[in-house]
């Protein structure tokens, strides 16, 4: 063996090595799982054409998961009588959804490829699918997550909530190693979806001491709002759509709200609420070329979020449950 030779082994080896140890890649499953993504996407291309809403869930799935203890699937454990899980928070409960996607797609998994492709994965590409059946531009999904065994309600504090200003959103997604650049590109998952009414309704009812409505809300919008849900109503399943306009396709919609005092949240709201936001927002209204690449970049930076990889972790073989 020539010393070029031995010196691209050891280039070889060095690779992989970090690649199973140190890193995500795309192609992880190549070798072990080959039909993993693909897969994915035809539980992801079922699910919604029986239910095109819950593409929006799945986008929206991948980022719980990630804020909370990082990207581990830890928002798919289920509860216990002696633990409460992020499932039983406020944040995700009720309006969290896609669980069954990701199960139909790990039930397929395992008969195929047993304890091979994580749950963290799953729900990694499950949102990347989910992005691009509604429109959105595709992107190549580093993988090699390894599945968490905690779940807490107490750590989805770190979830922001609807009401949040600007700096608090800016705060949060730093805490992350986001900046606030990609906090307002990521906000435009809110193209899709929807909401329940009791996560806005005190912007229509009782926004302040000496206002009920929020006077940052479009007065025609409210009063739709308000047909939609109205005051007192009991009903805590009550949803409107995020973008009434084209709520099941990722489009540039949800920024041409915000500019027009639409936005349904008072965080969505509070992008208006600097110069350099304010800005990002008009470029993003008018681009829509631009947002979709720069979405599908945030979107793999924040499936990196507090990885486990190599041997830490496990893989679920349930993703509803931790390995015995």
């Amino acid at each position: 063996m020539s010393c070029i030779q031995f010196t691209l082994l050891i280039l070889v080896l060095l690779q992989s090595i970090l690649h199973s140890e140190a890193q995500l890649y795309v192609g992880f499953y190549s070798g072990t799982c080959s039909a993993a993504e693909f897969i994915v996407k035809e539980e992801v291309a079922k699910a919604y054409s029986q239910d095109r809403g819950l593409a929006a869930g799945l986008v929206r799935l991948h980022f719980h998961d990630c804020f909370v203890r990082g990207c581990d699937a830890s928002v798919l454990i289920d509860p216990t009588p002696s633990n409460k899980a992020e499932k039983d928070s406020p944040a995700n409960n009720p309006s969290l959804r896609g669980f069954d996607v990701i199960d139909n797609a790990k039930a397929r998994l395992e008969s195929l490829c047993p304890r091979v492709v994580s749950c963290a994965d799953i729900i990694a590409f499950a949102a990347r699918d989910s992005f691009e059946i509604t429109g959105g531009q595709g992107y190549d999904v580093p993988a090699g997550r390894r599945d968490g065994r905690v779940s807490l309600i107490a750590d989805t504090k770190a979830l922001p909530p609807a009401t949040a200003n600007l700096n608090q959103l800016t705060q949060m997604f730093s805490t992350h190693g986001l900046t606030q650049e990609e906090m307002v590109t990521l906000s435009g998952a809110h193209t899709i979806g929807r909401s329940h009414c009791t996560s806005f309704a005190s912007r229509l009812y009782n926004f302040s001491q000496s206002v009920n409505q929020d006077p940052g809300l479009n007065t025609l919008y409210a009063s739709k709002l308000k047909q939609e849900c109205p005051k007192g109503n009991s009903n805590a399943n009550l949803v409107v759509p995020m973008n009434p306009n084209s709520p099941t396709i990722s489009d540039t919609g949800y920024y041409v709200d915000v500019l027009n005092k639409r936005g349904l949240f008072t965080s969505d709201q509070s992008l208006l609420t600097s110069t350099n936001t304010t800005k990002q927002v008009h470029q993003n209204a008018m681009n829509p070329v631009l947002w979709k690449s720069e979405f599908a970049k945030a979107m793999v930076k924040m499936g990196g979020i507090g990885v486990m990889t190599g041997h830490q972790g496990e893989i679920r073989s349930n993703c509803r449950v931790i390995n015995k």
